[in-house]
């Protein structure tokens, strides 16, 4: 079988099933799982499936909403390096909200010992990261948790961000674009993140270049209301200008 037919039929495949693992594939097609793996990073570069860990979804299930060691698997290294970017935004001596993300739980991972900071935050990873630091005085906003994202929302955390004005947030999104602006793919976590941009004197936004283009079910912002866009160099300089026209300024980490 030619690659383009092999690359067809797991196409196919993702499409009936919802998703494909690269396991399964390499011993259906009787190829290696490094085969598997270059088939599906010319699908994910053609649009057609998102690569997570372990295989990939078909693009266009709005609803897909991978876990958190699915999501931290993907871009890790571009992930870093924003975190690390981020780094130089953090105010002395000031506050900041840290929303529910595996980019956001890596500045947090960042953040030195010695950083007095007051830090709000409604994601359990964050807060467990953060808690024995002894300079940092860590708020942790309650509400129902989601097991997808060990992330508290619904009324008591939308209450909590209400009663803030924090000096920066930083910002997670499961896709941004000019066109379709900021998305998620849960209504709740849509309305903490609104919540969020609304409790912060400046917005920062953490993500991927992979998350360029993609749109999912809740939508929560326009990238209007975000002050600076910090990516990776996965962003090309056509689409970060496009981005910049809205009056985002963007860093290519």
């Amino acid at each position: 079988m030619f690659a383009a037919e092999r690359q067809q039929e797991i196409l196919r495949l993702a499409r009936e099933s919802g998703r494909v693992d690269v396991l399964s594939l390499a011993r259906d097609f009787e190829v290696t799982a490094e085969t598997v793996r270059r088939d599906l990073k010319a699908l994910d570069r053609a649009g057609l499936v998102q690569r997570v860990h372990g295989g990939a979804v078909p693009v266009g299930r709005l609803d897909f909403e991978p876990d958190l060691v699915e999501r931290d698997a993907v871009a890790a290294t571009e992930k870093d390096r924003i975190a690390h970017a981020a780094l130089a935004l953090l105010p002395t001596e000031g506050s900041v909200i840290l929303d529910a993300g595996t980019t956001s739980a890596r500045l947090a991972a960042a953040l030195p010992v010695e950083s007095t900071l007051t830090v709000v935050t409604h994601a359990l990873p964050i807060a467990a990261r953060l808690a024995d630091h002894p300079g940092v005085c860590l708020h942790l906003v309650g509400g129902r948790v989601r097991h997808r994202t060990r992330a508290a929302v619904d009324a008591w955390a939308l209450r909590a961000y209400g009663e803030v004005k924090a000096d920066v947030a930083f910002l997670a999104a499961n896709g941004f674009s000019p066109e379709d602006g900021l998305t998620t793919p849960d209504l709740a976590e849509a309305a903490v993140k609104r919540a969020i941009v609304s409790a912060a004197r400046r917005v920062v936004l953490l993500a991927d270049s992979s998350k360029f283009g993609k749109e999912y079910f809740a939508r929560f912002g326009d990238l209007s209301q975000i002050d600076l866009l910090i990516t990776d160099k996965g962003l090309s300089p056509d689409d970060a200008a496009a981005i910049e026209r809205q009056g985002t300024e963007v860093v290519r980490a």
